[in-house]
């Protein structure tokens, strides 16, 4: 069996994807004109030429303006409805979802709206697809600290259906720091903490994802390897990093996937993951991401499968159900 085939076959799970970032130009335009709202571009070609970027700011500018046409909760549903049938196609079983209430809600769409659309998609993929799910509210960071405690506030009469809060957008000037004591109050209230740490932003960021919000898991990560001393904590912790190749190279944090750290990270046994971020804009789901760094890096099927089982190992799974997948992945690479 063929790497490209073997990839293909695999049971997989997501743990690091943006909803609003798999806004395909097709059903951006069909949902425009369903809720009457104007696009800039006139064809999906022409929106597709678009999605080329220089640095994470140029994509986010372009991300934040599609977000607009999501205006009904149908909006949200259709969104997410139309990510699941996309990964069930290619066999990922176990999705967890970031959402950005504050794009939505900073432009007057009710925080219900959108996360009630969401989760019927979410229920329904579990039920229609065999999709189990866990769904992250996701600040942004280049908001100020007093609208993601007004998030969090937001948050608190759906706490059964979110699992998580995360943080994200502009890295750059907006340390996890920043809002320390707004991760003290959710994990008071029971949510766990995750942060995109170590992307574009320094090493330092990732310390004080570790130290200051107390997180269980690094989203990207890439920077840890600035930082030996940390590279050691991270091993030592098995915090899970969950990374996005392809995402690295549309965003230039590397020039090449043949440069990309997952090789060097896995010898250094971090627990690291293969994931989309926001596949929509990047060029490929999750088959895309495992093909292009499978192919640039020469990865054996055992080392895609070490990677697959890393997803699994760091989701929040039941642990009874992460024992299953694990003997399902090592029966699939027995038998292939």
């Amino acid at each position: 069996m063929s790497i490209e085939k073997f990839i293909e076959g695999i049971p997989k799970a997501e743990l690091h994807l943006h909803i609003e970032g798999t806004f395909e130009p097709e059903l951006m335009f069909e949902i425009a004109k369903r809720n009457n709202k104007k696009i800039k571009y006139t064809t999906v070609d022409e929106l597709k030429n678009a999605y080329s970027f220089n640095n994470l700011q140029e994509f986010l500018d372009i991300y934040y303006a599609g977000a607009n046409v999501l205006i009904e909760e149908q909006d949200f549903y259709d969104l997410t409805w139309a990510y699941l049938t996309k990964v069930h196609e290619q066999n990922v079983e176990h999705v967890e979802i970031f959402f950005d209430p504050q794009t939505h809600t900073d432009r007057g769409i009710s925080f219900d709206t959108v996360i009630n659309g969401i989760y019927k998609a979410l229920q329904d993929g579990e039920k229609k697809l065999g999709i189990t799910n866990v769904l992250i509210m996701s600040f942004l960071r280049h908001l100020d600290e007093s609208s993601a405690f007004e998030t969090l506030q937001q948050a608190l009469p759906f706490k059964e259906w979110i699992g998580g809060v995360g943080l994200d957008s502009s890295e750059v000037g907006n340390p996890p720091s920043k809002f320390e004591r707004v991760f003290a109050k959710a994990r008071e209230e029971d949510f766990t903490p995750v942060a995109h740490a170590g992307e574009e932003g320094p090493a330092e960021y990732i310390w004080e994802a570790l130290d200051l919000l107390h997180v269980a898991r690094i989203d990207h990560g890439n920077r840890c390897l600035d930082d030996e001393v940390l590279v050691e904590k991270l091993a030592a912790l098995q915090m899970p990093l969950t990374l996005c190749p392809l995402s690295n190279l549309e965003l230039k944090v590397i020039t090449d996937l043949k440069n990309h750290p997952i090789l060097k990270m896995m010898d250094k046994n971090l627990l690291v993951t293969v994931n989309s971020d926001d596949p929509a804009y990047f060029g490929g789901y999750m088959n895309e991401n495992y093909w292009g760094i499978a192919q640039a890096l020469d990865l054996s099927k055992k080392q895609i499968t070490e990677l697959v089982k890393n997803s699994f190992k760091a989701s929040w799974l039941p642990d009874t159900e992460k024992e299953k997948k694990l003997l399902e992945l090592d029966q699939y690479f027995q038998n292939h």
